[in-house]
């Protein structure tokens, strides 16, 4: 029977059984807290977002304490559940990536992303399963996303991706994962046996050419994340805006679209408001 009030990691964890689960990706406590007041059920960090923000690349190179330090302050201010892209788990050492995964959980993660990337399907089968004892240790359910990037880095032969695919879905499985991800999937009979050829919620990365968010439903996704696309285009206004004012100093286009002063400083106030 489902607890009336479930922890968050429970709640989050039910958010995958029925549905689409939509999850817009923050960088840091304040996209977090809007993400928030837009209605969001949940958040995702996303590391692309996260590593910029300090100045670092994409792909495991941020130092995990700022990955920690920011968690915190993103749990500081919303209340729904918070899932964290832990990248790789910054080391191929599967006992200190679950070391790295519980000083995220400390900090208030519930849920987690973890990807295979180029480093095969054994190495994150083991990661699957330190995390997956370090968290029963800790007493917190967390929800482990497996990312399997097949498809957006092209491992395999187009004919075979779809069979690598969920033969690694459920390798993660066996290991101890609780979703699967597979980002760059886009065909929509690639997508339906995805979701029915193996047991995890599946979880699909926007893309250009994605089906719309109903049809995905229908064909069995459980959760569609905005991944670093929202941050790639605040980069990209900050960019243009900057770059235009930099050379003919004309105040009124950076007017013209900013969301007002008042009601930025007035959403940020809210959590200390509410203790």
């Amino acid at each position: 029977m489902n607890s009336p009030n479930p922890s968050p990691a429970e709640a989050f964890r039910r958010l995958h059984q029925e549905g689409l689960l939509l999850l817009s990706n923050a960088w840091d406590a304040g996209t977090a807290r809007l993400i928030e007041s837009l209605g969001a059920r949940a958040i995702a960090s996303t590391s692309a977002g996260v590593a910029w923000s300090h100045g670092y690349a994409d792909g495991d190179e941020l130092p995990i304490k700022l990955l920690v330090a920011t968690v915190a302050e993103i749990v500081r201010v919303v209340r729904v559940p918070l899932s964290v892209d832990v990248e790789g788990g910054y080391s191929v050492d599967p006992v200190r990536v679950a070391e790295n995964v519980a000083a995220v959980i400390g900090a208030g993660a519930v849920g987690i992303n973890l990807e295979d990337g180029d480093g095969g399907v054994d190495l994150l089968c083991a990661k699957i399963a330190a995390v997956k004892q370090t968290s029963a240790r800790l007493g917190i359910p967390l929800f482990i996303n497996a990312r399997t990037d097949v498809f957006l880095f092209g491992l395999f032969p187009p004919e075979r991706r779809l069979e690598e695919s969920l033969a690694r879905a459920a390798a993660y499985r066996e290991a101890g994962a609780d979703g699967i991800f597979v980002p760059g999937v886009i065909d929509p009979a690639d997508i339906r046996a995805l979701a029915t050829g193996q047991s995890l919620p599946l979880n699909v990365l926007a893309r250009r050419a994605l089906p719309p968010a109903a049809a995905l439903e229908e064909l069995g996704v459980r959760r569609l994340s905005a991944g670093s696309w929202v941050t790639e285009s605040v980069f990209e206004t900050v960019r243009s805006l900057t770059s235009a004012f930099l050379r003919d100093g004309e105040s009124a286009p950076l007017t013209a679209h900013a969301m007002p002063y008042g009601e930025i400083n007035a959403l940020m106030a809210e959590p200390a408001a509410r203790g």
